[in-house]
Formats: structure tokens, C-alpha cells, sequence
């Protein structure tokens, strides 16, 4: 829809959101309103003026989501798209193309019941996610996904093709653009979040509790009130992972990957293969019997703006076996072999920091990255591109020097990076000097 104030700087007109969009938002806002008046308030006021509440407060709620769509809009200038919202108070946030790190459609359960999408932006040293554009049709969604990312990449303004989406009622979208790498089974998913602390040690606490009531005959509302919202506390995570992670495929079109998950809250995420930052593998415990591993990618301004994990759209694998886990690495880094490479673990003196852990720490430096080995229980791998080490430190506690150890950090854009840990001194600078010199290297050859 455009901005009916003409045509401004850039030589294009400023779009406004879909006309649904204040509807949506105060559809929420209702959500917010009745879950913060509580019950104590419904007994005290009555039912009736307990619903004019309601209504006047959504009235209110509607009333400025609806002020707030009319003064917002956004259009791309150059290489910068830029948003203008507020009413009194006028800002217009502009954000460069070329510190685009990934570009997400998300489809909440109401904008998928009204045909539409939002679209999330992450860039580099992003605190949280930029200007998220809630909501447009699925179409404008994905044609401006596909123009910011060709703008990002320096290949000119002309959108690519947008790709299907499922919307309610319409026959089934046909499969995501691309080579497809792999597509999780939702049985594979269901069972790994069985296999879980949360989902395992689950039927002891209910058995405690439930002999703790029968013993002492305290069967209360209240008891059986607390105890049932404490097991859902509990089974909160694994829920949740397995509605953001339902039906989760990955494909490879051209020099970006296009990851697609979720069940209530669905994702459509592109991720340009030259913006990934790290990849981390995760051997959970309980997942072992099955041979089952987990990846992430680290883009940055994921991992530092977003607190909660499940808001961190850095799957690349929520469950998989080693071969298909395999697979994938060797897609995002060519040439890396992840159950080849010849990590090696710190001198036997290490042991008095990591008396259990020291034969699993590892690190090594392949023609292709610089791989760490970490974790006793739950095992982990990462491996960094030279090419995204921005910066290498050598660092030695005071328990390390008396050992003649350090540890070894190559950090990353926005992200934890990487640490071989306690290693030989002399082996320390050594490395340190070496992924200095290949990420100086990478760097020039990018």
C-alpha cells in the first residue's frame, strides 16, 4: 500500500503495512489486557463491568495500534531500507544493506489464519532484531526478503521469485526453492525431546509429589493447582522446541541456505552461506544411545541480541544422525570432515584445572577452520571460519601460569567465537600467531 505524501528522496514511494496489521496488533494487545486483569478483579467488579473493562481497554489498545500503522512506513533508498514511525515523536531508523546477516518471513498462528507474514532483519552488531515489519501479505514478505538480500550481495534491486507459501484453506504449497539438504522426521523430533533431563526425570518428580500428598492427605485445590503448573514449567522447553522445530527443512539455493520450521509459529529464514560465522555441534547426553547430534549456525547478531534461546533463528539441525550432520557441515564448509578431524587435547597437567573433562577438550587448526572440542556430559564442537575471526587473545589466570598453560580465544562478529582451552604455553602463542596470520589471510581472499 503506498505512502500517499508523493514520492520522498530515493526516487521511491514509502510503503505502509497491510490495513489487517492494526487488527493483529490488538488482537494481542486484548490477549495482554485480559490475562492482566486477574480473577480477584472479575469477583470484585462483576462480570459486566468486568467485560466493559475489557472492551475499553482493547478499544484503547486498537485505537493506537491503529495510529501507530498510519505513521509508519518503510521503502528502500540506495543500499538502506528505511522505516519511519511515531507520531509525536517522528524517527526514521536507517539501516545499511551491507551489514545484512539474514532475513526471516515468520508467520504467527493469527497472521497465518489472515494470510500474512512479518519480516525480521538481523545485522551485524544488532542488539535485538531490526525494524520488524508486522505485517504484510506473504507475497511482499517474501519479494522484499529476496530484494534486500540481492541488495546485500551487491546483485542490483531486482527481486527474485517469492516463494510459495501454505495459507489456510489454499492446497499445500509446493517445496521451498532450492537443492533440498535434509528434512527432520517429527517422529525424530518428538523423541528427542523425550530423551531429555526435563522429560526423563519428569514421572520421579510427579511419583514424589503425588506420594508427598498421599502421605500427608494434602490434596488441595492450591497443592494440585501448584504441582500441575510446576510440571508444565518443567515441559515448557522441550513444547516449545518441538513446535518451533515441527517439520524443519533445510535447502541450499545458490550461495544461501533456506531453512523452513515450526507448527504454530512458522519460519521462513534465508541465511547467506558468507555470513555465517561459526557452527556448533552438540552431542546432548541422552541423545548418544541414538547417535543423535545437533547444529547451530552462529550468524551475527543472534546470538548476543536475543536472550531467549528460542527466539535465536540459529538452527541448522535440531536432530539428526552423524552422517546427515556430516552432510550439512560440508555444505556450509566445504571440506570439513566432522568425524575426521584430529583434534587433540591439552598436556596431561591440565588435568588439575579439568580433572574430569581434559581428555575431551581438543582443538586442532584444519585447512578450512579452527575446530574446539569441549563438554564432559553434554559434548560440543565448533568450528570457525578463518575468514570470520575478527580478533585472537591469549589468556593466562593465575592458576594457568603457575602451570605454564593459556587459553586461546578467536572471537567472532557479534558472536562467543571459539577457546582452545589450557593449553601448553609455548603451543599457545603459537597458535595464536597462526590463526592470526590465516584469518589476516582469509580475510584478503574473501
Amino acid at each position: 500500500m503506498a505512502w500517499p505524501a508523493g514520492v520522498p528522496e530515493g526516487g521511491e514511494p514509502r510503503q505502509r503495512l497491510h490495513p489487517l496489521s492494526p487488527a493483529l496488533h490488538g488482537a494481542k494487545s486484548l490477549v495482554v489486557v485480559i490475562a492482566g486483569l486477574s480473577w480477584s478483579t472479575l469477583s470484585r467488579v462483576g462480570f459486566g463491568w468486568f467485560a466493559a473493562m475489557v472492551a475499553v481497554l482493547a478499544l484503547g489498545a486498537t485505537v493506537l495500534a491503529l495510529v501507530s500503522w498510519y505513521n509508519t512506513g518503510y521503502h528502500v533508498v540506495g543500499r538502506e531500507l528505511r522505516v519511519h514511525e511515531g507520531l509525536l515523536w517522528r524517527r526514521t531508523r536507517a539501516i545499511p544493506l551491507e551489514r545484512l546477516q539474514a532475513v526471516e518471513v515468520v508467520r504467527p498462528l493469527l497472521a497465518q489464519l489472515t494470510g500474512l507474514a512479518e519480516l525480521r532483519l538481523e545485522v551485524v552488531g544488532g542488539g535485538k532484531t531490526e525494524a520488524p515489519l508486522a505485517y504484510l501479505t506473504v507475497a511482499d514478505a517474501a519479494a522484499l526478503r529476496a530484494r534486500l538480500l540481492a541488495l546485500a550481495a551487491g546483485a542490483g534491486a531486482v527481486p527474485a521469485t517469492p516463494e510459495p507459501e501454505a495459507v489456510p484453506g489454499a492446497a499445500p504449497a509446493p517445496a521451498a526453492t532450492g537443492r533440498p539438504l535434509h528434512a527432520v522426521r517429527n517422529k525424530d523430533l518428538l523423541v528427542s525431546q523425550l530423551l531429555t533431563p526435563q522429560a526423563f526425570l519428569l514421572p520421579f518428580g510427579v511419583a514424589f509429589v503425588l506420594a508427598q500428598f498421599f502421605s500427608e492427605g494434602s490434596t488441595s485445590f492450591i497443592a494440585v493447582a501448584s504441582t500441575l503448573t510446576a510440571m508444565a514449567g518443567v515441559l515448557l522447553q522441550p513444547i516449545r522446541r518441538v513446535l518451533d522445530d515441527w517439520a524443519f527443512r533445510i535447502a541450499r539455493d545458490d550461495e544461501v541456505l533456506r531453512i523452513r520450521n515450526g507448527l504454530l509459529e512458522t519460519r521462513a529464514q534465508t541465511v547467506p552461506l558468507n555470513r555465517v560465522q561459526t557452527v556448533g555441534v552438540t552431542w546432548p547426553l541422552l541423545w548418544r544411545v541414538k547417535g543423535w547430534l545437533r547444529l547451530r549456525l552462529e550468524v551475527a547478531g543472534y546470538s548476543a541480541g536475543e536472550s531467549d534461546d528460542r527466539n535465536r533463528p540459529d538452527r541448522l539441525l535440531p536432530v539428526g544422525d552423524l552422517p546427515t550432520g556430516e552432510s550439512i557441515v560440508t555444505e556450509v564448509l566445504p571440506g570439513v570432515r566432522l568425524a575426521a578431524l584430529p583434534l587433540t587435547p591439552p598436556p596431561p597437567r591440565a588435568r588439575w584445572l579439568n580433572p574430569l573433562s581434559r581428555a575431551r577438550l581438543g582443538a586442532v587448526l584444519t585447512d578450512e577452520v579452527f575446530a574446539v572440542r569441549s563438554g564432559l556430559l553434554t559434548r560440543q564442537v565448533t568450528l570457525v571460519p578463518y575468514a570470520r575471526i575478527q580478533s585472537v587473545r591469549l589468556v593466562q589466570g593465575p592458576v594457568q601460569r603457575r602451570l605454564g598453560l593459556a587459553t586461546v580465544h578467536a572471537d567472532t562478529a557479534g558472536g562467543a567465537g571459539a577457546a582452545a582451552q589450557d593449553r601448553d604455553l609455548a603451543e599457545a602463542r603459537t597458535l595464536a600467531a597462526e590463526l592470526t596470520a590465516r584469518a589476516h589471510t582469509a580475510r584478503l581472499g574473501t
